[in-house]
C-alpha cells in the first residue's frame, strides 16, 4: 500500500521534461487520448496549469495521438504553443480546425492562408483573426474558391460593418476583379456602396 502511494507520488512529481519527452514519443494511443481529453487544472493553480498546457503541446505534436483528439485540440485550445504544433499536422482536417479557431494569433492564421490544401486556406481566410493583408491576398488569389470569395465580398457591408472602410473596400474590389468570383457575387458587387467596387464588378 505504502509502495503504491510512493509510486504515485513519484509519477506526480516526474520532471516536466521527462514527461514531455515520454508523451512526445509515446505510441500508446490510449494514454495520448486520456491526456488530450483531460480537463485542465484551474488557472489559479498556476504551476499545474502551466505543466498541463506544456504536456498538451507534446500530445498535439505526436502523430500517434488519435486523429479525433488532434482535431478536438485544434478546435478547442487557445494556447499558441499547442496550436502551432497542430498547424503543422500531416492531416488537413487538423490544420483546417486550427485555421478556423478564433483563438489563433493572426500570424498563425496568416500562415495557414498559404496552406497547400484549399479547405485549410479557405477556413483561415474566413477566420476573423486574419489580417487585412492576408484577406487582400486571398481576394486576389484565383485559386480561392467562389464561396470564400463571396464571404470576402461581404466584408464591411454585410459582415464586420465596423471594419476599416478603405481596407474592406480594397478587398471587395479585389474580389470583383478575381476571375474565380461567381456571377451571383459579381451581380451583388455591381450595387456596392463604393463606386470603385461597383465599377470593377461592372467591368467584368
Amino acid at each position: 500500500m505504502a509502495e503504491d502511494s510512493a509510486q504515485e507520488e513519484t509519477q506526480q512529481f516526474e520532471p516536466l521534461t521527462t514527461t514531455y519527452e515520454r508523451l512526445r514519443h509515446s505510441t500508446d494511443e490510449q494514454e495520448l487520448h486520456d491526456f488530450a481529453r483531460r480537463p485542465l487544472p484551474d488557472r489559479a493553480q498556476q504551476a499545474a496549469f502551466s505543466r498541463a498546457t506544456a504536456l498538451l503541446e507534446a500530445v498535439a505534436g505526436n502523430a500517434h495521438t488519435p486523429l479525433e483528439d488532434r482535431v478536438f485540440l485544434a478546435q478547442s485550445m487557445p494556447f499558441p504553443n499547442v496550436l502551432v504544433k497542430l498547424s503543422e499536422d500531416e492531416s488537413p482536417e487538423v490544420r483546417e480546425a486550427v485555421a478556423a479557431n478564433t483563438d489563433d494569433k493572426n500570424w498563425l492564421v496568416g500562415r495557414l492562408t498559404k496552406d497547400p490544401v484549399a479547405e485549410v486556406r479557405d477556413a483561415a481566410l474566413k477566420n476573423p483573426q486574419t489580417s487585412w493583408k492576408m484577406r487582400m491576398e486571398g481576394a486576389q488569389n484565383p485559386e480561392v474558391d467562389a464561396q470564400t470569395l463571396d464571404f470576402l465580398a461581404k466584408l464591411g457591408v454585410e459582415s464586420e460593418e465596423g471594419a476599416p472602410v478603405i481596407l474592406a473596400t480594397m478587398v471587395r474590389r479585389a474580389v470583383a476583379l478575381n476571375p474565380n468570383t461567381a456571377q451571383e457575387t459579381l451581380d451583388r458587387l455591381k450595387n456596392d456602396p463604393s463606386p470603385e467596387v461597383a465599377k470593377a464588378a461592372a467591368s467584368r
